[in-house]
């Protein structure tokens, strides 16, 4: 990634575009590479630019900003996303992090929390709202553990290191740091333990390495810890 982070923008209001184009450029030094209003022109545009980070809208007429989301997936655009939006609902944060986006940050935001979280989206953590942390534990405990989760049994003893990493909120950088090792194998761990867990996020794997973990000690020691794990997830968007 450029030193200069480099953004596409997308929202079907103009006036929201303009001023979060303003905000970044003018009091943040990021690029904006391009706006659009038309979430079906959305795609298109990001493959074109290859920005560092896409910043979308949840709810653009009668479409979802989750709909781009896939659809970029599904054409192998691997493109970080952070969904910016009016939408509280815990539904509508759930669906994001399980579809694997950056990051859920809300319009009523502070401007200097919404610079800091699209950095921090940019570096590769995990950024949530602060007003929204709580709703992400709930997020977490009634995620889709249930039926889908394989064994850590297949995972290697390098990739259970990771995902321990993972699990107390530690972006790749530092867990590239704290294990001397590259960020780019970091990346590669973590694609590999997704893939084996059959997961689309690293919200999943943390919340799937918390609950392993716990299973034999008490139910409020588990709770303790998840929350912990929230925390560590969301403190520096506060």
């Amino acid at each position: 990634m450029s030193e200069t982070i480099r953004l596409v923008l997308v929202d079907d209001h103009s006036l929201c575009r303009r001023g979060l184009c303003e905000l970044l450029e003018a009091r943040a030094g990021m690029q904006v590479l391009t706006t659009v209003g038309k979430p079906d022109e959305a795609v298109e545009a990001i493959r074109e630019h290859k920005p560092d980070l896409a910043i979308i809208d949840l709810r653009m007429g009668a479409t979802s900003g989750l709909d781009v989301v896939r659809e970029l997936q599904e054409e192998g655009v691997e493109i970080p996303v952070v969904i910016l939006t009016m939408s509280d609902a815990k539904e509508d944060m759930a669906n994001a992090l399980r579809l694997g986006v950056r990051g859920y940050l809300l319009k009523d935001m502070e401007p200097a929390d919404v610079i800091d979280a699209i950095r921090r989206a940019a570096r590769g953590e995990l950024v949530v709202a602060p007003a929204m942390a709580g709703k992400l534990a709930a997020v977490l405990q009634d995620g889709p553990q249930k039926e889908k989760k394989s064994s850590l049994a297949q995972l290697t003893e390098r990739e259970r290191q990771i995902l321990e990493h993972v699990a107390r909120g530690m972006s790749n950088k530092a867990i590239a740091k704290a294990l001397s090792i590259t960020h780019d194998t970091v990346k590669l761990h973590v694609r590999h333990i997704l893939a084996k867990l059959n997961m689309v996020s690293r919200v999943e794997a943390a919340v799937f390495a918390v609950e392993h973990k716990l299973t034999e000690k008490a139910e409020g020691e588990a709770r303790t810890s998840l929350r912990d794990t929230v925390h560590a997830m969301t403190r520096d968007a506060r």
